[in-house]
């Protein structure tokens, strides 16, 4: 039976890798782990950054929950994608003692955590990416929390737009993913949804504006995911070109890192203590090499090796819903 773990954050923060921290040290000190923090993600596992949480000091982690960002820190490591870096990694786990992993973070940190899984050693990870890019979970923590900070900004941005009269380019975060551009921008009711899995010409997006012109709406509105090209900055550029073709004088507002950040909400507070405990649950029990995730309501766990394999999540029907209901 197990009863020495450590927990770590890497990749890109989300709200509520606070929250999976917490949960994961009070469900450790409920079961009699000894809880252990890796400090900055892949990069302190390789340098040794490994320190006691629990059992019998959860208090350490008390009101995190509330908290952005990661108190555990976090970071993308080209070198534990290397073997000597895998092998460093294993090292450190063995040298302190740590018999199974608990990894949050999104599709970066899965392949990492599948590659630990291939050498033998006990990992399980739980979902955590505003872009919701990560197989095994139908939603990751920090999606929601993003959708509504994406949101709160083209509310407002709609405002402005709609008392200059003129069209707003707004890129969200997604370098892969239009997930949290789909999202943001059918809740916001905009003109007009780009995102990398759907090829587009800017000649479809001048004839949208014209369009929405023609019926004697004053402003447009357009949400892109990072990852589209044409980029939002070749949008804008071309809009300003024809301006006096498309009738909108062209505005371009990047939201950047401002969407990984802030209190999460009440759904990736949840989210995040469900699966948090439940991953510990199962490395308790001895089920390993999973991501626990999250469908039809209910915790589920699925194979690392299927999660890898599972494709991203793309739903035609939302991409269809955001067509029809733009304006």
């Amino acid at each position: 039976m197990i009863s020495r773990i450590a927990v770590m954050t890497s990749g890109g923060d989300s709200p509520g890798m606070n929250a999976a921290i917490r949960a994961a040290v009070r469900m450790g000190d409920h079961l009699g782990i000894e809880v252990l923090g890796v400090e900055d993600g892949f990069d302190g596992l390789l340098n040794g950054r490994i320190t006691p949480i629990a059992p019998g000091q959860a208090s350490r982690v008390s009101g995190i929950e509330r908290q952005g960002g990661t108190v555990l820190g976090t970071s993308r490591s080209a070198e534990f994608r290397s073997e000597a870096g895998l092998q460093s990694a294993l090292s450190q786990l063995e040298r302190h003692g740590i018999e199974a992993l608990v990894v949050i973070g999104g599709e970066g940190s899965l392949h990492g955590a599948h590659r630990l899984s291939q050498c033998g050693f006990p990992v399980v990870l739980v979902p955590a990416s505003i872009d919701n890019d990560v197989g095994g979970t139908a939603v990751s923590i920090g999606v929601d929390t993003a959708v509504n900070t994406a949101l709160d900004a083209i509310d407002r941005l709609k405002d402005t737009a709609a008392a200059f009269r003129r069209a707003f380019i707004v890129e969200v975060m997604g370098r892969d993913s239009g997930w949290l551009a789909l999202q943001s921008g059918i809740a916001a009711g905009v003109d007009m949804v780009l995102i990398p899995e759907v090829a587009f010409e800017v000649e479809t997006i001048i004839t949208r504006m014209k369009a929405v012109r023609a019926s004697g709406k004053s402003h447009f509105v357009l949400v892109t995911a990072e990852g589209v090209s044409p980029t939002a900055s070749d949008i804008h550029h071309a809009i300003t070109r024809r301006q006096d073709e498309v009738g909108f004088e062209s505005r371009l507002t990047i939201l950047g890192h401002i969407q990984r950040g802030g209190a999460p909400t009440a759904f990736d507070r949840l989210l995040a203590a469900r699966l948090a405990a439940r991953a510990v649950e199962e490395l308790f029990h001895g089920r390993l090499g999973a991501v626990i995730g999250f469908r039809n309501m209910q915790t589920v766990a699925t194979p690392l090796e299927a999660a890898v394999a599972e494709p991203r999540a793309f739903s035609e029907e939302v991409y269809r819903f955001a067509e029809i209901l733009a304006g």
